[in-house]
């Protein structure tokens, strides 16, 4: 006779497994794919697609209704969701597009692609809004060898409820677009409501950055309607905006500009590129907004970097080739930019974000596009209108001058006293602690492409060996025992403290503490043991924002010589950007397969150059700064103590059991 075996709750076995399907993921844990403050993020989504369809050149007319029930309509006059049969698949690919994530017709970027550009490569999109609404009803109007199509289908909770209708209509109907209604499901969302403003903001700044494009806002509720279309783009929207700001008259004429790449241009695809507006103002505060691919990156990135790094460079050539420039000053990129009001929009072959919000973009190559094409016609300019220029050179030497006094004040607070600092700190020359950073590194070798890729003026390196010692039940006053550590305190400037004490940080050398370590697991094992040491020890810098992750890449491309352009290396941080520069070399009519791809972890394997290029350079890095999020102190502590105190070992073996399938492992 069997016996049934009895099973208790803390068994680990393959039933334990649990597979998440089709949106269940998102359902689970909304808040890794949308905004739950409110549902606006998962309506500009479907926006984002009629946005994306204007941006090709297919509508003319998007209109967004606040229905009397609640829910939100998106329609615009584009060629329509197609509804046919998807090949591969099987069923309708309408019905594909609203319930698989990582489906889309935005992967296919070669010559042939749907679309050429759009908002980013996610692969959520509007399935994210499906799960996360109560009830969604999709209406397409395409024309095909029938005549004028008619095609509905309705969703509730992410599952088709209403298999798709379709019908032939009369030929004066409409003839092609999309209708999506969505009812939001509010037990997602902390508020229910959308906030007003800022979709006025939203569906505003599409119709700014789509000229010729009517974009409307109509509430059924009480029957009003407003409407936005611009010819005169973003030059008028900075200028309105400006002027609705009191800022006054702008210091210089506006300065606006736009360029995009050909097919000769060299290491961007065809398309790519930039228009820009820009103003600078004497007082006030500053208007900047910023687009990729008409997605607005309220959080900047590396575009913002590449304007930053044009004016700057336009800017100081200017004052060098006018001899401008009082003795003793130096520009710096953040002078030039600090009364810089601007309305930038790029475009992007495959942009890279932070995040599935989009809120910044991180795609390398963005800095060198933007600035290639914003520096050139800027200092033309300026050397054409000389007196213009001079007076432009007047307000950033102002600005330079008085972050020189800021940095003279801070030093004189801080030069009673000092430490003598460890003999393998190689030190920055400025004494700005708002500029400087310091760069604790993995290993010797890396070391030494670190000092010399740097730059000396205002970055540091300290090489650390071997790993350092786990702290998390160290005494405090026993620390120093440990010579990397206390290297570690002496350079940075600042004793060991406790949470709710006041340490002394007059002293503090470094604005930014970067941990720089290979991109392997023993990089990743250092990593760790310097943010245990940071947050029990040092959690004041953790708190302010001081300590960083430095995210070196782990993908080489190797791309071959093809007619006028040369051979280019470049450099991947992870898989989605290796995708991502893939699509854009077999966009640039590289044959697929001609590359190489060379994956490398350690440090070392770069040089000096390379390693300032992807890791070191402020404009081109990925810089994770360090911060405790929404956990409170006490539930950071057990859950610390859990992974690094030297009794937990079966605590952290269940942990891993539970929470080891979500990692993705690199072995």
């Amino acid at each position: 006779m069997a016996t049934k075996k009895n099973t208790s709750p803390s068994d680990y076995s393959e039933s334990s497994i649990r597979v998440l399907k089709g949106l269940e993921p998102v359902k689970q844990r909304p808040g890794m794919y949308t905004r739950t403050e409110n549902p606006l993020h998962i309506i500009q989504e479907v926006i984002d697609n009629a946005s994306d369809e204007a941006l090709g050149g297919y509508c003319k007319n998007i209109l967004v209704t606040l229905n009397a029930d609640g829910s939100i309509s998106v329609e615009d006059d584009g060629r329509g969701i197609p509804v046919g049969l998807h090949p591969e698949e099987g069923v309708p690919t309408v019905e594909i597009v609203f319930t698989r994530l990582h489906a889309g017709g935005k992967f296919d970027k070669g010559s042939g692609g749907a679309y050429a550009f759009s908002g980013g490569l996610h692969g959520v999109g509007v399935s994210v809004t499906n799960a996360l609404s109560k009830r969604m009803e999709i209406t397409v109007w395409r024309k095909d060898d029938k005549g004028n199509g008619l095609h509905q289908l309705t969703f509730a909770d992410g599952d088709v409820i209403e298999p798709l209708r379709s019908q032939t209509i009369a030929r004066g109907d409409k003839k092609n677009g999309t209708r999506v209604t969505i009812w939001p499901d509010a037990k997602y969302f902390d508020s229910p409501n959308i906030p007003q403003a800022e979709l006025q903001r939203l569906l505003r700044s599409k119709a700014v950055l789509l000229p010729g494009v009517k974009v409307t806002l109509a509430n059924a509720k009480n029957g009003d309607s407003q409407s936005w279309q611009y010819e005169q783009g973003l030059r008028g929207y900075l200028t309105e905006a400006l002027a609705q700001s009191s800022h006054g008259e702008p210091l210089i004429p506006l300065f606006e500009g736009e360029q995009f790449a050909s097919s000769e241009s060299e290491g961007f695809a065809e398309g790519e590129g930039a228009s820009w507006v820009v103003a600078w103002t004497e007082e006030g505060n500053v208007v900047r907004e910023s687009y990729v691919n008409l997605i607005p990156t309220p959080a900047g990135g590396t575009h913002e970097s590449g304007l930053r790094e044009g004016l700057f460079g336009a800017v100081k050539s200017f004052a060098e080739m006018h001899s401008l420039l009082p003795k003793g000053v130096k520009l710096l990129p953040e002078d030039v930019f600090a009364r810089v009001s601007f309305v930038l929009s790029a475009k992007v072959l495959d942009p890279q974000f932070q995040g599935q919000i989009k809120e910044r973009l991180n795609s390398r190559d963005a800095v060198r596009l933007v600035s290639s094409f914003a520096k050139p016609p800027l200092e033309l300019w300026l050397n054409s209108h000389v007196e213009y220029g001079k007076k432009l050179a007047e307000l950033v030497i102002k600005q330079a001058q008085s972050r020189l006094r800021s940095a003279q004040k801070v030093e004189k607070k801080k030069s009673s006293g000092v430490a003598v600092l460890p003999g393998k700190l190689t030190d920055c020359e400025s004494n700005d602690i708002t500029r400087n950073e310091i760069f604790l590194v993995e290993g010797d070798s890396a070391g030494g492409s670190a000092k010399m890729g740097r730059d000396k003026e205002f970055q540091a390196i300290l090489p650390l060996r071997g790993k350092v010692l786990n702290s998390w039940e160290s005494e405090r006053d026993r620390l120093f025992a440990n010579n990397e550590i206390h290297d570690i305190a002496v350079a940075i400037g600042v004793d060991p403290h406790g949470p709710n004490d006041s340490p002394d940080l007059t002293n503090l050398r470094y604005g930014k503490i970067c941990i720089l370590s290979d991109a392997d697991v023993d990089g990743s094992h250092i990593q760790v043991l310097l943010l245990t040491l940071f947050f029990k020890h040092f959690p004041q810098l953790i708190a302010r924002g001081h300590i960083c992750v430095a995210r070196p890449p782990l993908f080489r491309v190797d791309a071959p010589a093809r007619g006028k352009k040369q051979a280019q290396k470049i450099y991947a941080l992870d898989e989605g950007e290796l995708i991502a520069i893939e699509d854009k070399l077999k966009k640039d009519g590289v044959k697929d397969g001609a590359w190489s791809i060379s994956r490398f972890k350690g440090l070392g394997e770069m040089n000096a150059e390379q390693l300032w290029e992807t890791t070191m350079n402020p404009d081109t890095r990925r810089l994770l700064p360090v911060a405790l999020g929404a956990y409170d102190q006490d539930y950071s502590e057990a859950r610390f103590t859990m992974l690094m105190g030297k009794g937990e070992a079966a605590a952290r073996r269940a942990w891993i059991e539970e929470h080891g399938n979500a990692v993705e492992a690199d072995i």
